[in-house]
């Protein structure tokens, strides 16, 4: 279980900036062009190729070259399965690790 928390906190933090989470509603419409993303924002090449490393990082976006042009798309199947288990992590299940601490539950201390 610990290695869902570890990968889903990698996607959390690449998801942490309200730049970031503003380029994958753009990409919700499909596949872009890098140009077109960095004109959005009116930041410049390096910044965008910093987002979008920590994106593709991530495994939420992916990245095709076509000539000079580089295209980013969203990673569906990815952020399905991120969502899903993001669901199972708050979900109050029979397995959940907090039947073990509701054991020791702090009113029951005094």
């Amino acid at each position: 279980m610990d290695d869902i928390y570890t990968k889903n906190a990698e996607i959390m933090n690449a998801l942490s900036t309200p730049i970031r989470l503003q380029i994958m509603d753009m990409l919700s419409c499909g596949e872009l062009c890098a140009s077109v993303i960095q004109e959005s924002f009116s930041i410049t090449q390096p910044t965008l190729s910093y987002h979008m490393k920590i994106l593709t990082s991530a495994g939420v976006v992916s990245m095709r070259n076509e000539g000079k042009y580089v295209f980013y798309s969203l990673k569906m199947e990815k952020l399905k399965i991120f969502l899903n288990e993001i669901e199972q992590i708050i979900t109050l299940k029979e397995e959940c690790v907090c039947h073990s601490i509701m054991e020791n539950n702090c009113r029951e201390q005094y």
